[in-house]
């Protein structure tokens, strides 16, 4: 029978179970949490931790002792549950009795907690993201759905509410990005509907430094919305890695989202309350798919550059802007590593003939490297330089272990890696980076090389011929 003491907190409440893990009886306040989780009496035991550790009490056939906590749709029941299992001469099941029972209101997230664990959600999620200025207009597209991909070929400065068929908005653009964030558009040649996410770059939101422009499609691409080219036939003799990213990556990628939308959702709680241990398990499911997802873009763009003929646009690219802008998209990644992100070179010293959003997706993979493979709190530099022959180059140094000589050729070897792993090998990588950007470099009549840089640590350096 259940005991009160007397600040009104419950001091035990006791419950049976089964061998296949039926709650059989339970005092008045677990059968009451049973019922509210979905459960019956007798019935399943629904309360999700309790019979985590009642399976493994009777699995492993010993006591159990431990905190936990259950969301009964209300409020936050905890307490600590001592686990008991019973012989087979007993029913085989379990005694549960919770001591120190609790049921206390939740206390929801502040406003700005739960924005950032639902822009964790939408990023996971969103087939198109941008950045743009202060003045809503495109500095750099990423689309990874086809029937998105004619916003990767706008024109750099565009206003991005210009390329999209806002819904249910009469008012001139651009709007302020309060009354934009949360809307619904169409895009062309689409047939899905979109939800947009307008977040502000910078610490005030009331004069944001530019925005992180999302958009997240209401449901997945169907087949029927293959392209001609994504029909076509796999040469037979095509690698498994380039099988995988004609035939695989487009399949796999919407799930894969999903799956690190779920994981962050319950990192966060965003679902309930959860037990530390098992939020920590959802932040590396939430890890690993986002690796996952790295990795499928990676063979994506490997299929690319190695599609017979492929080549690059010829614009005028200024290097210290391109370094600018990869330093900005990688800035939240350096501040988790206390790392300063250096750019030298004035704008418009430095003008290549090359494919713009191809030097900046080199400049992400390098700076990307540095970042994670030299220590933290330490100092990335990204200098846009003039260079001899009628070339300018960029240059991105770090002050990590460096790469020896006889690796300095390798590195950019398909799915080499050569031990440069981060955060003592947490981070393997597809060890396609440095190849894919090698291969990007010379498509665009450049160079890509490795040395030592001034003090120790690696210097990346991109020549490409001016402008």
């Amino acid at each position: 029978m259940s005991a009160v003491d007397q600040t009104g907190t419950l001091l035990g409440t006791y419950g049976l179970t089964d061998g296949r893990d039926r709650l059989l009886s339970a005092d008045a306040p677990l059968a009451e949490l049973q019922e509210r989780c979905g459960g019956d009496l007798p019935g399943t035991l629904a309360i999700p931790e309790l019979l985590a550790l009642v399976q493994q009490a009777r699995r492993m056939g010993l006591r159990i002792a431990r905190s936990f906590s259950a969301y009964d749709g209300d409020a936050e029941v905890s307490g600590f549950a001592r686990i008991h299992p019973l012989g087979p001469d007993d029913g085989g099941g379990c005694e549960v009795l919770v001591e120190n029972w609790q049921r206390n209101p939740l206390i929801p997230p502040s406003a700005r907690e739960f924005a950032d664990r639902i822009d964790a959600i939408d990023r996971a999620t969103a087939e198109v993201s941008a950045r743009l200025d202060a003045g809503q207009r495109l500095q750099v597209v990423s689309a990874r759905a086809r029937d998105a991909a004619f916003l990767e070929a706008a024109p750099l400065g565009s206003l991005w509410s210009e390329l999209v068929d806002l819904q249910d908005i009469t008012h001139h653009q651009p709007l302020h990005w309060r009354l934009l964030d949360g809307a619904s558009c169409r895009l062309v040649g689409s047939a899905r509907d979109w939800r947009v996410r307008l977040i502000p770059i910078g610490p005030d939101p009331q004069s944001p430094a530019g925005f992180e422009l999302l958009l997240i499609a209401d449901a997945p691409l169907a087949e029927g919305g293959q392209t001609d080219n994504d029909q076509a036939e796999v040469p037979i003799d095509a690698s498994p890695a380039r099988l995988v990213g004609t035939a695989l990556t487009p399949v796999l990628r919407q799930p894969v989202a999903r799956i690190i939308a779920n994981a962050e959702t319950m990192r966060a709680r965003l679902a309930g309350p959860l037990r530390e241990e098992y939020s920590e398990y959802a932040g590396t499911i939430a890890s690993a798919g986002q690796h996952l997802a790295a990795m499928l873009d990676d063979l994506a763009d490997l299929e690319v550059v190695e599609t017979p003929g492929f080549s690059t646009a010829k614009e005028p690219v200024d290097l210290a802007d391109a370094a600018t802008r990869a330093a900005g998209i990688l800035g939240v990644r350096a501040q988790n590593r206390e790392t300063i992100l250096a750019v030298e070179g004035a704008r418009g010293e430095t003008i290549a003939t090359a494919e713009f959003r191809r030097v900046l997706q080199i400049l992400i993979n390098l700076v990307g490297n540095a970042i994670a493979y030299a220590p933290a709190a330490s100092t990335v530099t990204i200098s846009a330089v003039p260079a001899s022959d009628g070339r300018v180059a960029v240059t991105v140094a770090d002050e990590g272990p460096g790469v020896a000589p006889e690796q300095a050729e390798r590195i950019f070897d398909k799915f080499e890696r050569l031990g440069r792993d981060s955060d003592g090998g947490k981070d393997k990588g597809s060890g396609l980076g440095l190849y894919i950007s090698r291969r990007l470099a010379e498509a665009m009549g450049g160079t890509l090389t490795v040395g030592p840089a001034p003090g120790g640590g690696a210097l990346f350096r991109l020549e490409l011929p001016a402008a």
